[in-house]
């Protein structure tokens, strides 16, 4: 199978779990209304702390080493930061602000770039890194379900095409990072330490907020499922 098919087939599988998730969303509707709502910020902090697993685990190692641990991946993670503050500031200005689909694009751009860039040097990693991108995406892409839901006034067929117009990202970020990146090593890994920093600006400034409940220990049990979940994907990759 040619490198780019491959690639195309990766990035798009796990893509799919966006909508994927927000069809279960869409569907899910646990009783009683507690239980719902107990629920909802357990998977709120479960995308978060996948989120941060691939920050901790895959984005800032990776972009790091590929930038030959230069000391410039500090200030490229800081203006990431800066940027994503700019950004979520002139959406919330408009009402438009939405933090888990900011957080799940950023983090699934990034990682279907870095895939390319895998297959390209003819790494066996590629499968792995795809599933762990996949996992992220499902709860990521039910919370950001329900995040477009409320901002588009509960029109689920509105907000499922809004989700499916994201899959195509991967596959575009996969084949950029195979045929143009994988030759600059150095900005394949800037541009996961900008991401690292506008993802690790969004899990604190909103999606922890969100998901935190008085006196339950759902949510912050899942932010630590969902950290667990990433570090155990970046070992299996690590083992093969």
């Amino acid at each position: 199978m040619p490198d780019w098919v491959l690639i195309i087939l990766l990035t798009a599988g796990a893509g799919a779990c966006i909508p994927v998730g927000g069809l279960i969303a869409a569907v899910t509707h646990i009783r009683p209304a507690w239980l719902e709502h107990e629920f909802r910020h357990f998977v709120i902090a479960f995308g978060g702390g996948l989120l941060l697993g691939a920050v901790s685990v895959v984005l800032v190692p990776q972009g790091i080493e590929s930038m030959g641990h230069s000391i410039w991946g500090i200030p490229i993670m800081l203006l990431g930061a800066l940027v994503f503050f700019a950004i979520e500031r002139h959406l919330g200005l408009q009402r438009r602000s939405a933090p888990q689909l900011m957080g799940m694009v950023l983090d699934y751009v990034p990682e279907a770039i870095a895939l390319g860039g895998l297959v390209a040097t003819g790494s066996p990693l590629g499968i792995l890194l795809a599933s762990l991108i996949g996992l992220q995406n499902l709860p990521e892409g039910f919370n950001s379900f329900r995040e477009l839901q409320e901002a588009d006034q509960g029109r689920t067929k509105k907000t499922l095409i809004t989700m499916l117009l994201l899959v195509p990202l991967g596959p575009i970020a996969g084949l950029l990072g195979f045929y143009v990146l994988a030759e600059y090593s150095a900005l394949l890994g800037a541009i996961m330490l900008f991401a690292s920093g506008g993802i690790i600006y969004l899990i604190f400034q909103d999606i922890a907020p969100q998901s935190r409940l008085e006196k339950h220990w759902a949510p912050p049990i899942g932010a630590v499922c969902g950290f667990c979940l990433a570090l155990f994907c970046e070992m299996l990759v690590q083992s093969v």
